[in-house]
């Protein structure tokens, strides 16, 4: 039997209309050879344009589909579950993108017109090539990884394992919390963050369906959505946790003093620490690199001194492999190190402090025990506070880190109440993004509290006569001004983990071009990510404060719960496979594979392709030399002919050869 071939073009509004004549469009399609029925619907992903779809494959007897609209990411999936439901296998449905790949491209009508027309062609073309595909069904563990314990990884566990799911949470620090362990006080309500944290890093280690493992890292993932192997590297800690009792002696008497990254090298730790009180789990950790007994065979005070006989300074690392259905990533991001920017003196002047550095000294338990106190010991008069530093800016990072202004609110209020109402505040700003709930009152209260607002970004900071001074334009007033101030607050952009790149490669997923973790649809699947099964939560996505943090990781979990509750998940038939009479057995293959899915087998001497782990990501089968590796659905006679098409190497023709221009009554949807 031959092809039949049903083309559905859609305006999406005017997304697609508005620079393509789909109309037009459709009228040539249905010209094309193979093409007997041809339409222009208003939204073909609406329920009436998918029943249009249904009733022709039934009415026409169709067994090719090609649908003209907006990208696959976002509707392949819709229409090819509308053609199932018309009795035709999904697979043989080609969808072709005429609104990013076009209409949203191209200025001019006419040629977005002519490259739709030429768009569509090309689909008509490669869909004749396709064969029939299944997917196949398995099951999944009900075990769930999540990468990451801060206040989002920490939601991500508690929501997953409160569902009676297993749950291994998974932190490369000492202790668990992330950032919001640093802060003093939350925006807008100023609610105490240890006050909100804390609770929820207890009932992390109370809860029986948390596997904590802190002081770890994932070094490896392999397997496929549903079933998940993960190996975990336990780094040595040196204190037994079955042992320790977090009395704190050892921590007492380690003469050893090393600046603390957790206090933002504004005070020294031990080398054996915790992050602070609150930590959890309260089990201190040796530093390697420091303690002298591990690096010199000298001291061993810590061992002499604990009670209960708990430091080990021959424990040594070990890898843990679990078995999980999904995974959820929480890794959170980094500050951005202002040195870069040497106009603002960090580094040069000693009163210049990032926003982390100046949280801490506002911490209860921080450096100056929850006092604003200058290098001298004396509070500060006048505070100057530079907002967007590293953010909105073409140099460096051109996206918002939507928290700066929030936060730099926060401690306008924090120098008022602290200091006292005569001090001088002044931020400056390039625009004020109050964007959350009761946001936009915070910002209200502290202009009423006297804080000054200077909209422009600073120039440089200098030191004249013992002062910092600010020197900058207030473009506002259309004047240049020169604040002299005793601190300096930069608001450093919210960046992807220095590590990012390592873990994208480990899991599998992509980054975007800002470098933090891609979603599979910005709207439409913000925590899902091209890998099935592994899913986001946080700000590894993008910047986020912490409600947007904690929704998002509620998100995350909600996504890989779904798949656990399922039980069993549908594996894409759009795999690699590799033909045996034409493999050479070079193995080349074996190691471009970033899914580990290409097996050797010695006795045939071919290659052969594992299914359950392979992605079809083509790796494969673009370097293959013989020609032996192809990708089902996206086989080499089906890409030569979407090529013919795009480059209108076929003449259109109508089902019985007639030329397009005497279709009319095909085009317009009538039977063939």
């Amino acid at each position: 039997m031959g092809n039949k071939i049903g083309v559905y073009v859609c305006h999406c509004g005017t997304n697609i209309a508005g620079k393509v004549d789909c109309e037009h469009v459709a009228k040539y399609a249905g010209g094309l050879r193979d093409v007997v029925v041809a339409r222009d619907y208003q939204f073909m992903c609406s329920d009436p344009g998918q029943d249009m779809i249904i009733r022709d494959i039934r009415d026409y007897g169709l067994n090719r589909v090609v649908v003209a609209s907006c990208s696959p990411r976002l509707h392949e999936k819709t229409f090819q579950k509308a053609c199932q439901r018309g009795g035709l296998n999904p697979y043989l449905m080609q969808h072709c993108c005429i609104r990013e790949h076009c209409s949203w491209v191209t200025a001019d009508r006419g040629e977005a017109t002519a490259k739709a027309r030429r768009i569509v062609e090309a689909s008509v073309n490669r869909v004749g090539r396709h064969r029939e595909l299944f997917t196949r069904d398995v099951d999944v563990l009900p075990d769930v990884m999540v990468v990451g314990a801060g206040i989002a990884g920490i939601q991500a566990a508690l929501d997953i394992a409160r569902s009676g799911h297993r749950v291994h949470l998974v932190e490369q620090g000492p202790s668990i919390g992330g950032h919001m362990a640093q802060f003093d006080k939350t925006f807008p309500t100023l609610d105490c963050a240890a006050c909100i944290s804390t609770p929820k890093m207890v009932a992390v280690a109370q809860e029986p369906n948390i596997n904590l493992l802190t002081w770890s890292e994932v070094v490896d993932v392999s397997g496929f959505v549903g079933n998940y192997t993960v190996t975990v590297l336990r780094k040595a800690r040196y204190v037994n946790e079955d042992v320790c009792t977090g009395c704190g002696t050892c921590l007492e008497k380690c003469p050893t003093k090393v600046l603390s990254d957790f206090e933002e090298k504004l005070a020294f730790r031990k080398a054996i620490y915790r992050n602070s009180p609150q930590a959890v789990p309260n089990t201190p950790v040796i530093d390697a690199a420091h303690c002298k007994m591990i690096t010199k065979g000298k001291c061993g005070i810590c061992q002499k001194v604990c009670p209960t006989g708990a430091i080990d300074y021959n424990a040594v690392e070990r890898r843990e492999v679990y078995h999980v259905g999904s995974v959820v990533l929480a890794t959170g991001y980094d500050t951005m190190d202002p040195t870069v920017m040497s106009e603002y003196g960090f580094g040069r002047f000693e009163e210049v402090y990032t926003a982390l550095q100046f949280e801490r000294l506002n911490n209860a338990v921080g450096p100056t025990g929850g006092r604003i106190l200058m290098k001298n010991g004396q509070p500060p008069e006048s505070v100057a506070i530079i907002h967007c530093v590293g953010s909105r800016d073409k140099n460096y990072h051109e996206y918002c880190s939507r928290t700066c202004c929030m936060y730099a609110l926060k401690y306008d209020h924090l120098i008022k109440d602290k200091v006292g109402h005569h001090a001088r505040v002044y931020n400056f700003y390039i625009d004020m993004r109050c964007f959350g709930k009761g946001y936009e009152e915070f910002y209200r209260r502290v202009q009423e509290e006297g804080v000054t607002f200077i909209r422009g970004r600073p120039a440089e900071v200098v030191r004249e006569d013992g002062h910092l001074v600010v020197v900058g334009e207030d473009t506002l007033l259309g004047m240049r001004v020169r604040v002299p101030v005793d601190m300096v607050v930069l608001c450093t952009a919210m960046e992807p983990r220095r590590n990012a790149q390592d873990v994208a490669r480990v899991f599998g997923v992509s980054q975007g071009q800002d470098g933090f973790f891609l979603e599979e649809h910005p709207k439409l699947g913000p925590v899902s990510t091209a890998t099935d099964g592994v899913f986001l939560a946080g700000s590894c996505q993008g910047p986020k404060d912490i409600p947007d943090a904690v929704s998002h990781a509620s998100g995350g979990a909600a996504q890989a719960l779904a798949l656990a509750a399922r039980g069993h998940v549908s594996i894409s038939p759009t795999t690699s496979y590799i033909d045996p009479e034409v493999c050479i057995g070079c193995k080349v293959c074996i190691g471009l594979c970033p899914y580990s899915a290409i097996e050797f087998d010695e006795r045939r001497k071919v290659s052969v392709i594992n299914e359950a782990m392979c992605k079809g990501c083509g790796s494969c089968a673009g370097y293959c030399p013989s020609g032996a590796a192809q990708i089902k659905h996206f086989r080499e006679s089906q890409v030569f002919d979407e090529i013919d098409g795009l480059l209108g190497m076929h003449a259109p023709e109508g089902p019985c050869g007639e030329s397009a221009e005497s279709s009319a009554n095909v085009q317009a949807g009538e039977p063939a």
